[in-house]
């Protein structure tokens, strides 16, 4: 393993410790929601001035543009670099690297993106990947050996269009045990609404990347009219939203039915008629850009990348988002992944400055804790 700079303050590794203990036209480059106007609850969580995103630390700083990151059993985590490197952070905040994915070409927003652990593991010690080639965008399974080592790349997924834009990339495996793959258009909006296409969708696929059986269309499509999908959550009642990108008029927060047709490019934003479902929350891009999602706190948290903050939407309940929170606004740039702390208590988010678009601050890209109070 190679060894990298290792950048968290002192004060933090104390911390670090023991949490180990348990876009422009819309690629990338949008306070207040746009036209989707949240539902009222009967029995809500804790109002968003309840629980609240606290002062974040840092956690690491010296990454290039990090994507996916998944909590390893030890306290540790995998973090992909977008040029193509897979990081390991150990809970003291040193780093080292894994090794480099073969074939990744990370060209515009491109690259290596998102990151999944088999939900057996370290019994089954499999690391899943989303990255661009020079022909496509696929899934891969690797390998993660007690060496702290990747094996070679194996394609589970692949023909996923690809282009300078719109290429998706989050994974995640649902509590069904089924991996969510999201994917873009590629640029080439049409492919949203083509069945046969895996652009502008979200694919439920097993292990070894075959279609769920009850997938809607004996296919790996779960979902489509997707324009560019790059953040997936579940709540606690099996709930899965998505987050994505729009044009040039409203991002979205949707809630994912299994056969249910988003819009794109027909529609952005809700209003398109009864064959296409409305997104629950709605911004203008400038607003938030929105790359990542998780559930923590009784809330959905949503990482902003033009809109350059934290946003926070309480959960309500069947499946209904409340009003939207920012925190963080302008505080450290693009934001491009949140997922729960490791033990729980916090976020982890990471920012997305040294991707082309941002304006680096010294140490970027980072990884910040943020306590939840």
């Amino acid at each position: 393993m190679r060894p990298r700079n290792a950048t968290t303050a002192a004060r933090l590794l104390a911390a670090a410790s023991a949490l180990s203990l348990a876009a422009a036209c819309s690629g990338e480059g949008g306070e207040e929601p746009g036209g989707g106007a949240p539902p009222s609850a009967e029995d809500g969580d804790p109002a968003p001035e309840q629980l609240d995103a606290g002062t974040p630390e840092t956690v690491v700083t010296g990454l290039e543009v990090p994507w996916g990151i998944a909590h390893l059993p030890d306290g540790s985590a995998l973090v992909s670099e977008r040029g193509g490197e897979i990081v390991r952070l150990a809970a003291n905040g040193d780093t080292s690297s894994v090794g480099e994915v073969e074939g990744v070409d990370a060209t515009g927003e491109g690259g290596l993106l998102g990151l999944a652990l088999d939900p057996a593991f370290p019994n089954e010690p499999y690391v899943y990947a989303y990255l661009t080639t020079d022909a496509d965008n696929r899934v891969v399974r690797m390998e993660y050996g007690a060496d702290g080592d990747l094996g070679e790349p194996e394609v589970l997924v692949e023909g996923i269009p690809s282009a300078g834009n719109h290429n998706g990339g989050r994974i995640a495996f649902g509590p069904d045990g089924f991996l969510y793959v999201a994917t873009g258009d590629g640029g080439r909006p049409g492919l949203a609404q083509d069945r046969d296409s895996l652009g502008g969708k979200i694919l439920r696929v097993d292990r070894d990347g075959e279609p769920a059986e009850d997938n809607p269309f004996d296919s790996p499509v779960l979902s489509y009219g997707h324009r560019n999908v790059q953040g997936l959550a579940w709540d606690g009642e099996g709930n899965l939203y998505a987050t994505e990108f729009g044009q040039d008029r409203l991002d979205e927060v949707n809630l994912i039915e299994p056969g249910a047709n988003y819009g794109w490019p027909e529609v952005e934003g809700p209003g398109g008629g009864e064959e296409y479902t409305d997104p629950l929350v709605t911004w203008e891009p400038d607003e938030a850009s929105p790359s990542g999602a998780a559930v923590a706190g009784g809330s959905l948290w949503v990482a902003g990348l033009a809109g350059e903050r934290l946003w926070e939407i309480p959960l309500e309940g069947d499946g209904e988002l409340g009003e939207p929170v920012a925190h963080l606004t302008g505080e450290y740039g693009r934001l491009r992944t949140v997922l729960p702390a490791p033990g729980g208590g916090g976020l982890w988010v990471a920012t997305s400055n040294l991707d082309g678009r941002g304006d680096p601050a010294e140490g970027d890209d980072r990884i910040l804790h943020v306590p939840l109070e």
